[in-house]
């Protein structure tokens, strides 16, 4: 499975994969531009675009991605939030399997701030491997297995954020709405933990704060849980 982290961060996320037959878009938050340049300017080969929610940091080229033609799969309550409509916008519901070209695609519930915001579990019908795909949630009710890809949020330390809050560098509203709506790498741990890696490749960890995380620290603690290659994006 071909990854390509296009962009990662609270200024916008997309990501670009491939099974050698189809690829997909995950998130399409920054501009159309940068998403042409990261797909190596296939775009109109795309076999969909999954939009995780409606923040425009996830969900600012999707129009224009359904004026290029490709098909925007995303829950009701994205659609709504970021007005997308159209014949390209296909809207999909929690534990309800879709396909999109050789790729079979199960969306999730998740715990956002938003309405319907989903997670994606993408299984390639070409190789068999299982990429699950998340961010922007404080935890997952799920677990899975055969994973061969995780990509998943790792937003922010509770220590580190709790003594930029006390040393005055980000409002305590801030990490307030933090705590309530992203996962810190504890729960990182603890979720890996649940699921089960006997056939894992690789582990990205996505969406980290640029204050209140620690990059080198969380990607220490995944090798040393998984045993596997991890990517910072």
């Amino acid at each position: 499975m071909l990854i390509n982290p296009i962009a990662s961060g609270s200024s916008g996320n997309a990501y670009y994969i491939s099974d050698g037959q189809s690829s997909l878009l995950l998130d399409a938050g920054i501009p159309l531009a940068q998403i042409q340049a990261g797909c190596g300017y296939k775009v109109s080969q795309l076999s969909g675009c999954l939009v995780t929610h409606g923040h425009g940091d996830h969900v600012k080229a999707a129009k224009a991605l359904a004026r290029m033609g490709v098909n925007i799969y995303t829950s009701q309550g994205t659609a709504d939030m970021a007005n997308l409509t159209g014949h390209r916008i296909c809207t999909v519901r929690a534990l309800e399997s879709f396909h999109a070209g050789t790729f079979e695609v199960l969306p999730f519930d998740v715990e956002h701030d938003v309405p319907e915001p989903l997670g994606f579990l993408i299984r390639s019908t070409v190789t068999g491997e299982k990429v699950l795909y998340f961010t922007d949630t404080v935890y997952i009710k799920y677990t899975f297995i055969g994973l061969t890809h995780i990509m998943m949020e790792a937003n922010y330390d509770p220590e580190t954020m709790e003594q930029n809050v006390k040393e005055g560098r980000i409002h305590a509203a801030r990490a307030k709405r933090t705590i309530g709506s992203h996962m810190s790498i504890e729960t990182v741990i603890k979720t890996l933990e649940s699921f089960d890696l006997s056939r894992l490749q690789q582990v990205y960890l996505l969406h980290l704060s640029n204050d209140n995380s620690q990059a080198a620290d969380f990607k220490r603690r995944v090798q040393a849980l998984t045993g596997k290659e991890v990517y910072l994006c």
